[in-house]
């Protein structure tokens, strides 16, 4: 009776995706003032939608002492396309990601008018005109999310993080908010270049469908004397982060 409820219970949650993401695909073809200001409302239930359909208990530990921020540039490790569902779910932001992402069926038509901000990551002309769209979202009151390795690079910490964005944060004045991910199931969701329908296959059969998002102090700019201080200290707490829950 068990295992017939929970199938149930997945089967609803999965028709509920459908339904609504047909809705908010229907909503992205909408003139884009009107779209951006229903994506406002539908945009992080859409994302609790698709949680439920893979069902992942996304979990949130928050290891400082107070509120959010009123603002922030988020950044966090990325080893799984699961974030790309999971930040957005949780926190009120803008994504940076990749320019091919534009172009993909329906998932490309929703994260355009989600607001999400595109990058050309072999292109050095490309990310001096994301950093400068960056620094203008935050300064008319935006919160960001970025990946400052520079995409999905598996569960391991990339060798540097990109200059992105702790400009955006030392030239605004708003603070680094940084979140690590950390999956239990590691190998379930690290991405590793599959097609996402598999990856989402593979997240949603795992045994451990687990994600735990630890949210650290913020970084304020106003310790710093650059933005490349501020990016040395934060590859820093990552690397002491990936000892902690990896190692």
């Amino acid at each position: 009776m068990l295992a017939l409820l929970s199938c149930l219970r997945r089967l609803i949650a999965l028709v509920d995706l459908c339904v609504f993401t047909l809705f908010i695909s229907a909503a992205a073809l909408l003139p884009r003032p009107v779209a951006r200001r229903l994506y406002r409302v539908c945009f992080a239930p859409w994302c609790r939608s698709f949680i439920r359909a893979l069902d992942v208990s996304l979990e949130l530990h928050q290891h400082y002492v107070g509120p959010l921020p009123k603002q922030y540039v988020l950044i966090a490790n990325h080893p799984s396309a699961f974030e790309d569902i999971g930040i957005p779910a949780l926190f009120p932001v803008r994504s940076l990601a990749k320019a091919e992402l534009a172009h993909w069926w329906v998932v490309g038509r929703i994260a355009v008018a989600a607001g999400t901000l595109f990058v050309k990551r072999d292109s050095s002309e490309s990310r001096k005109a994301a950093t400068g769209a960056l620094i203008d979202a935050v300064r008319q009151g935006d919160n960001l999310a970025l990946y400052p390795e520079g995409g999905c690079k598996g569960r391991r910490i990339a060798g540097r993080f990109f200059n992105g964005a702790f400009i955006a944060s030392f030239e605004t004045g708003v603070p680094i908010l940084p979140v690590f991910l950390y999956y239990p199931a590691q190998a379930a969701f690290e991405w590793d270049n599959q097609h996402l329908l598999t990856k989402l296959w593979e997240i949603a059969i795992s045994p451990n469908r687990r994600a735990e998002y630890h949210v650290f102090d913020p970084i304020h700019p106003a310790h710093f004397e650059s933005p490349e201080a501020m990016k040395d200290h934060a590859y820093r707490l990552y690397q002491a982060w990936q000892r902690r829950f990896l190692d």
